[in-house]
């Protein structure tokens, strides 16, 4: 692709600087799917793995394909773990980051080790908190004082723990989803989302709450922002102030997803098989990345990874508001059946696949902790 000319990407200190001009029209700004039950999505996924199942005589093949994480990462995998894969290489590329679990000493006492353990690897505010078991952005939030992470540490569940991690020097962010055949030397880029934060400009003139509800796209999702921002709403910004109305990069807590196909290069591709390859038994799934800007980025340049996800990853660019129904279910049925393929070929390396109980165990231990984590931001 040659090099983008100069005004279409959003410029320096702005939200979502770097990423490419997005378009919230007013007709046509969330698609009829966007928002569906997930299940629905599903039901010709479940129907496809039983019908390979039965072909490979191993409907679990999934749970193998990245044989160090535990399920392959389709539920209860440590985020911890998968990035303590990482060798010298990966290591470069990950943002840093400490684990923590909530004991039963007090408050204060766990702030405490915390900030030490923050100093011992140099981090400070504002930081990224965010659970260690669990997907869809839930729990995440961002600390900018030793208040906030006290309030954090306090409401966070007994015995459970959590990430404290560097937040990126970047404001633009993708999902990369990365698949590499056991055997092969370089994998491929299936899919990349684009990330946006979403935001209001303020006028001085009208409060968040109405700045919310006339914004085309916001303005049908009150339920998730209104919540997030609830001693704000009577607030007036300024004339021209941008107010972002979310943090996590999560579409289900009201991100804005886009398809950025377009941006796969050869050389970003074969950077990540440099580190991926640095990253032991893990050949499928998605990269949570950020990055300086668009052109860079697809150079392999000016990016860090802060989560590296596994079997359960969806290639998300689907939640594009243009995506017709039928490119959802094609794109999902067609990262399914490779998903099969990878574990059938770790299968013939003498890798055992688990159970299902195992599967639905951790399913249940995942959904019952989840329930207790803090607020997303």
């Amino acid at each position: 692709m040659s090099a983008m000319v100069e005004g279409q990407f959003i410029a320096p200190n702005k939200i979502n600087a770097g990423m490419p001009l997005l378009h919230v029209e007013k007709e046509a700004s969330i698609s009829p799917y966007e928002f569906m039950p997930s299940w629905f999505f599903y039901v010709p996924v479940v129907a496809q793995s039983l019908l390979l199942g039965l072909r490979h005589g191993d409907v679990c093949l999934p749970l193998i394909a990245n044989p160090s994480i535990k399920l392959s990462g389709m539920v209860g995998e440590s985020k911890t773990d998968i990035l303590n894969l990482a060798g010298p290489v990966a290591k470069k590329w990950i943002e840093p980051f400490i684990t923590l679990t909530k004991n039963q000493e007090n408050t204060d006492t766990q702030l405490e080790s915390a900030l030490q353990a923050m100093d011992a690897v140099q981090l400070s505010f504002p930081i990224v908190a965010k659970p260690d078991l669990g997907c869809r952005g839930v729990g995440v939030k961002l600390l900018k004082s030793k208040a906030q992470l006290y309030d954090y540490i306090h409401g966070f569940p007994l015995s459970a723990r959590f990430l404290l991690q560097r937040k990126a020097p970047y404001q633009a962010e993708a999902g990369v989803f990365y698949v590499r055949y056991p055997g092969q030397e370089q994998g491929q880029v299936i899919s990349i989302t684009l990330k946006y934060t979403p935001s209001v400009v303020g006028d001085g003139a009208h409060s968040l709450r109405q700045l919310i509800e006339r914004c085309p796209r916001a303005g049908q999702l009150t339920h998730l922002y209104f919540p997030r921002h609830t001693q704000k709403l009577d607030w007036v910004p300024a004339d021209g102030e941008e107010y972002p109305l979310a943090f996590a990069g999560s579409h289900s807590r009201g991100s804005i997803f886009r398809n950025g196909n377009q941006y796969i290069t050869q050389a970003l591709t074969r950077k990540l098989d440099e580190i991926l390859k640095d990253v032991d038994g893990y050949y499928y799934g998605r990269l949570d990345i950020k990055f300086a800007d668009i052109e860079s980025f697809m150079t392999g340049e000016n990016f860090s990874i802060l989560e590296m996800n596994g079997a359960s990853s969806e290639a998300t660019h689907i939640w594009d508001r243009n995506t017709k129904l039928s490119e959802i279910f094609g794109t999902l049925l067609k990262q399914y059946r490779i998903l099969f393929e990878i574990g059938a070929l770790q299968k013939n390396r003498g890798f055992k696949s688990p159970t299902l109980r195992a599967l639905l165990k951790a399913w249940r231990e995942e959904k019952a902790l989840t329930q207790h984590y803090p607020s997303t931001d």
